[in-house]
C-alpha cells in the first residue's frame, strides 16, 4: 500500500499526539472491506474513530443533486450499522471539510489521518490543504489508493501526455501486472470515536418529504456494502455469460447494476475486478468474452476518471474547444420540460427518461438514446442535460456522467462522430422489438393518450448535421 504526497496550506490542530489514535476520513468510499485507508489505520495500531464529513460548499465541490441526496443517506445508515457491528461509531459532519477535519483531529488527539484519493480538481485542492496542515501540525497524513484501479498520473502515452483514446489507454492498463488483490475487513474496530459528537443523519434531510418521490427508488434499489456484493454475486452466477449479447437489451436483466454501488465507493474496482477474473476462469467461449467485455467496462469507469483528471471542467466546458463554436439556438424551455417528462411522442426516449425518474437510474443503451434526442433532435446543450442526469441519477458520478454526456455531443474524449445521430425508433426496434421495456415504463404507448411526436426525426437530423458542419468549417478556417 503507497501513501501519496500532495502539496497545500490551512492552519491545523495544535493539540496532535504522535500516540494519537487514527482518524479514517471517508467519502466516496463507503465500505469496511478492500478500504486502503482504514486497513492503513488499523495497521497503524492505535484507535480508530471513522468518520463521514458531507462537504458541499468548499470552492468548486458540486453540490449532489436529489437522487444521490436518498442514495447517501441509505448508505451512511447501512455503513453505520456495519460498523456498529464491528464495534465503531460511524461519526458524522457536515461543512468544509478543511475546518471540519481540523476541528475532529483537535478534539481526537488524533496522531494520524488516513482517507482515499479523490480525482475532481476541487477535491483535490481540498484534499492538499488539509494533508499540509495536518503535517504541519506533526500529524500523520496519508492517501491511498481506493477508487481506481490505475491512479491517472500512472497511465501515459509513449510522449508522456494523457490518452485521450480508450482503446490504447486500456491496452496500456492491462498491458502491466493486474491489480492488486483487494485487502479483507477488518475483524473488529477499536472505536476512538465513543466522546466525538456526530450529527443526526435525518437532521441532514437528505431523503424527500413533500413530496416523497423516492417510492420507485426504494422499490428499485438496497443501497449499502452487503447488497453491493450480494448484486455482483448474483450477476456473475446468472447473467455474466449473457452479458455480451445482451447487455444492450433494456428489457433483459443482463447488466450488473453495480453502478451506484461502485460511484458511492460500496464495493471497490479492485473488488469487482478480482471476482469477475475468477468466475472469469471457468468460462469459455461467449461466455469468456462476455467476462472480458463487462471488465472492459469497468475500463471505460476507468479512462473517464482519468480524463476528469486532467480536464477538470469535464462537466462544464467543451473538452474538444472547436465545440465552443456550435449554434446552439435559444433553448426551448417545452422541449426539454417535454424530454424531462418522457412526453416527447417518441416510445424509447420517453421510456428511458421514466425510468430515470422513477427509479434514479437508466439502462446504458437508453442513455446514449436519450442523450442523443436531446443534443441533436432537440438542439439543446449537453450541459442542461448532464445537468438533469445529475440530480435524477443515484449514480450521478463525477466523470462518467459528464464523459458520457461529451462522448454523445462528440466534444469530448473518443467520442461518437459528429454525424451518428441516434435514430430513437430504430434503436428501439433494434433493442426493444417487443416493446417490453417500453411497456414497462410507458404504460400508455399505443393509445390516443400517448404524445405526438414533438419533433420531425429527419429535419432535426438535418439541422444536427448542418449545425455539425458550421463547427467543423470554423475549425478549419
Amino acid at each position: 500500500m503507497s501513501a501519496a504526497k500532495e502539496p497545500a496550506g490551512t492552519t491545523g490542530p495544535t493539540t496532535a499526539r504522535p500516540d494519537g489514535p487514527s482518524l479514517v476520513w471517508l467519502r466516496d468510499d463507503l465500505r469496511l472491506a478492500d478500504n486502503p485507508a482504514l486497513t492503513a489505520a488499523v495497521e497503524r495500531g492505535r484507535p480508530i474513530a471513522v468518520v463521514y464529513v458531507l462537504d458541499e460548499v468548499s470552492p468548486g465541490i458540486r453540490p449532489l443533486g436529489g437522487a444521490a441526496h436518498w442514495w447517501l443517506h441509505q448508505s451512511l445508515s447501512s455503513l453505520a450499522a456495519d460498523a456498529s457491528a464491528l464495534g465503531a461509531r460511524l461519526v458524522l459532519r457536515r461543512g468544509a471539510a478543511a475546518t471540519v477535519i481540523n476541528q475532529l483531529v483537535g478534539e481526537l488527539g488524533a496522531g494520524a489521518v488516513f482517507w482515499n484519493r479523490r480525482y475532481g480538481a476541487a477535491e483535490r485542492e481540498v484534499d492538499t490543504q488539509i494533508k499540509t496542515s495536518l503535517t504541519d501540525a506533526g500529524v500523520v497524513a496519508h492517501s491511498f489508493a481506493g477508487s481506481l484501479l490505475f491512479e491517472p498520473w500512472t497511465i501515459r502515452t509513449g510522449g508522456g501526455t494523457p490518452y485521450t483514446v480508450f482503446t490504447p489507454f486500456w491496452r496500456a492498463c492491462t498491458a502491466g501486472p493486474p491489480p492488486r488483490a483487494p485487502y479483507p475487513a477488518p475483524a473488529a474496530l477499536d472505536d476512538a470515536a465513543r466522546g466525538l459528537a456526530s450529527d443526526d443523519l435525518a437532521g441532514w434531510a437528505l431523503e424527500p418529504t413533500s413530496p416523497d418521490w423516492a417510492g420507485g427508488l426504494r422499490e428499485a434499489w438496497t443501497p449499502g456494502e452487503a447488497s453491493a456484493h450480494d448484486s455482483l454475486a448474483a450477476f456473475l452466477d446468472e447473467s455474466l455469460p449473457q452479458y455480451g449479447t445482451e447487455r444492450d437489451l433494456p428489457a433483459q436483466q443482463a447488466t450488473s447494476r453495480m453502478s451506484p454501488h461502485l460511484r458511492w465507493g460500496e464495493i471497490s474496482p479492485h473488488q469487482i475486478w478480482h471476482a469477475t477474473d475468477i468466475a472469469r476462469r471457468g468460462l469459455t467461449g461467449a461466455a469468456a468474452t462476455s467476462a472480458t467485455r463487462f471488465l472492459t467496462e469497468v475500463g471505460w469507469r476507468e479512462f473517464a476518471y482519468h480524463v476528469l483528471f486532467h480536464a477538470p471542467d469535464l462537466a462544464t466546458a467543451n473538452l474538444r474547444p472547436g465545440f465552443d463554436n456550435f449554434p446552439w439556438p435559444p433553448l426551448d424551455e417545452r422541449a426539454l420540460q417535454a424530454w424531462q417528462q418522457g412526453r416527447t411522442g417518441f416510445r424509447l426516449v420517453d421510456a428511458g427518461m421514466r425510468e430515470l425518474w422513477r427509479t434514479g437510474s437508466m439502462h446504458n443503451r437508453v442513455r446514449m438514446v436519450t442523450a442523443s434526442f436531446l443534443i441533436k433532435n432537440l438542439l439543446i446543450d449537453w450541459r442542461e442535460g448532464e445537468q438533469w442526469f445529475w440530480d435524477t441519477l443515484v449514480d450521478a458520478d463525477p466523470a462518467s456522467n459528464p464523459f458520457g454526456w461529451q462522448w454523445v455531443a462528440g466534444s469530448g474524449a473518443d467520442a461518437a462522430p459528429y454525424f451518428r445521430v441516434f435514430n430513437p425508433e430504430l434503436q428501439a426496434g433494434k433493442f426493444d422489438p417487443n416493446n417490453e421495456y417500453v411497456r414497462q415504463n410507458v404504460p400508455e404507448w399505443g393509445t390516443p393518450a400517448y404524445p405526438q411526436p414533438i419533433v420531425d426525426l429527419g429535419e432535426t437530423r438535418r439541422a444536427a448535421l448542418a449545425a455539425y458542419e458550421y463547427v467543423k468549417a470554423s475549425r478549419e478556417s
